[in-house]
């Protein structure tokens, strides 16, 4: 558990982390770290169904989850009087689910039906090959979502079994932040079934990640406009220092009007409607991820251009106004998040599941270790265009 005190925060965040994303899923388990957390929703042993979100709704909060790759986090906010009565609803909401075979049932129609909105929408499908063919068989490549036949295949038993599994005391990780004075927590944590887990048996690590370079095509129904796709590797989270430059590499190439990207491609020449460049920070291999929408017959010159950006990065560095610029807002971008005690929460409980144990500054710092020489020589050649996997997205 990580406690972080911020007297002057309105709310405090209780949020729940653990090493059960969907990298995590075996043979046969595909989409089942995903449908545990609407499972979970679903009541305990001590709360019915429904019950825990009115409970915190009564107790002047809300509360929400998430399932990524990596890991799956469950968060609160409630008002400072309210955090020990919603502490033990969010440890026996998410230690002891209920699994009703049921409700099972129930949720899992919901489960296809966000999949099958998800396979509705073009975007994200040319998006989901692009992982699925520049990550080949790792679990990177797969929906997070799950395979259609995988969820009608899975039951409450392979669901228990997954969460007494993966919801271990070296794989969970409790973060707190808000005004904490005066209030209980340690104490009842010691009592509660957070305490009572046991280490893993067998803890494998994420396998690391080896993206394949290629290229495709494909024609999609219902697709608005063309889409460029792109995908690059970077080290893996653990590598924090390098996971700054990558966001100050994104930042420069692709944020704001003065980016490199975004200034010659749709600024200068107007050949596209938008181009967006992410940092996908994931645990196994982070992934920089390319996104220009334009007519399909721009597609050619969009491509010719977007390297000759990058081959230019490589062959010129940047100047030290570009660097600056990008270590404002990405720095902006930190403090903003440190703004709250739920940004506040995540980062540290993220960090500390992953044992990351650095304070709040050291981001701050890494960032401004960064020189133009230094990513030059250690980030901008990982963005050659003959490393990245392309994907064309056309209308049908």
């Amino acid at each position: 558990m990580v406690q972080l005190d911020l007297p002057d925060a309105p709310v405090i965040c209780l949020d729940f982390w653990c090493q059960a994303g969907s990298c995590y899923e075996g043979e046969g388990e595909s989409g089942l770290a995903h449908f545990l957390e609407h499972m979970v929703f679903k009541g305990s042993k001590q709360l019915d169904a429904g019950e825990f979100d009115l409970r915190i709704e009564a107790l002047g909060g809300n509360s929400n989850a998430a399932t990524g790759f990596d890991d799956v986090h469950y968060h609160v906010l409630v008002p400072p009087a309210a955090a020990e009565e919603s502490l033990g609803l969010l440890l026996d909401l998410v230690l002891q689910p209920r699994l009703d075979p049921t409700d099972f049932d129930m949720e899992r129609q919901v489960v296809l039906e966000e999949l099958a909105q998800s396979e509705d929408q073009p975007e994200e499908v040319a998006f989901q090959q692009l992982l699925r063919l520049s990550c080949l068989d790792h679990a990177y490549g797969q929906p997070i979502l799950g395979e259609r036949q995988a969820l009608q295949n899975h039951s409450p038993a392979s669901m228990a079994a997954f969460h007494q599994r993966s919801y271990r005391s070296d794989r969970c990780c409790l973060s707190i932040a808000g005004p904490l004075k005066d209030i209980g927590i340690r104490d009842q944590l010691e009592q509660s079934a957070l305490a009572q887990l046991h280490p893993a048996e067998d803890h494998a690590g994420p396998r690391p990640l080896k993206l394949h370079p290629g290229e495709h095509r494909m024609e999609l129904p219902r697709l608005e406009a063309a889409r460029l796709l792109m995908a690059w590797q970077l080290p893996g989270a653990a590598d924090q220092q390098t996971v700054i430059g990558g966001d100050l590499l994104t930042t420069l190439l692709a944020e704001g009007r003065r980016s490199r990207l975004v200034e010659r491609l749709r600024e200068q020449l107007r050949l596209v409607e938008s181009i967006d460049l992410d940092l996908n920070v994931l645990e196994s291999g982070c992934l920089v991820l390319l996104e220009a929408v334009c007519e399909e017959e721009q597609l050619p010159e969009v491509r010719q251009e977007v390297r000759a950006v990058l081959e230019q990065l490589q062959d010129q560095e940047p100047s030290n106004a570009e660097l600056e610029r990008a270590k404002r807002l990405v720095g902006n971008g930190y403090r903003f998040s440190l703004e709250a005690p739920g940004g506040v929460a995540a980062m540290v409980g993220n960090s500390t599941l992953w044992g990351r144990h650095h304070n709040l500054q050291a981001p701050l710092d890494w960032l401004e270790a960064w020189t133009v020489e230094r990513l030059s020589k250690d980030l901008i050649c990982q963005l050659s265009p003959e490393l990245a996997f392309c994907l064309e997205a056309v209308p049908a």
